[in-house]
């Protein structure tokens, strides 16, 4: 955190979020309820590979929702929980996220945000600095989210 601070970010706390993952035929669709904050479901679509990727993403505000969560998972089941704690921090237009994942452990996700007409050079210089700059080399780049590592992770558990 410390270098990201050195760099000119600013620091935003920290969000406790809970993500419930549910069943799709294509992407991603969680619902998220942080505190503080208010839940809101979000679809996204991202490749699954360790490198610099592309998300695209829409959000809707929801207004309750522990009941969404109970229609969603009836309606299409549950796919997976992750319960994290979030630091936050704002770099020009980029997300650092400073995540402690219950289970699977500690993380740093860089998410460059980007208008609809950008043709995401800017955007990829900005994750390639912040890189350089808390030396995140590709070798320690992680592939899957935090989802699919914990669904994996709870499977080869069940298999011993």
């Amino acid at each position: 955190m410390e270098i990201c601070l050195a760099l000119g970010a600013e620091d935003h706390g920290t969000i406790a979020q809970r993500d419930t993952y549910f069943e799709v035929a294509r992407g991603g669709l969680k619902l998220r309820e942080e505190e503080p904050g208010r839940p809101h479901l979000i679809q996204f679509e991202r490749a699954g590979e360790a490198r610099q990727r592309e998300s695209r993403y829409r959000i809707i505000e929801v207004s309750d929702g522990e009941v969404m969560s109970a229609a969603l998972a009836a309606a299409i089941g549950i796919r997976g929980v992750v319960v994290k704690r979030r630091h936050l921090l704002l770099w020009r237009s980029v997300r650092i996220h400073l995540d402690e994942v219950e289970q699977l452990g500690t993380f740093i996700e860089l998410e460059a945000v980007a208008p609809a007409d950008s043709d995401l050079t800017r955007e990829h210089r900005l994750v390639a600095e912040l890189r350089d700059a808390l030396r995140i080399t590709d070798e320690r780049l992680v592939a899957h989210g935090y989802a699919a590592r914990l669904l994996r992770a709870n499977r080869d558990h069940d298999a011993i």
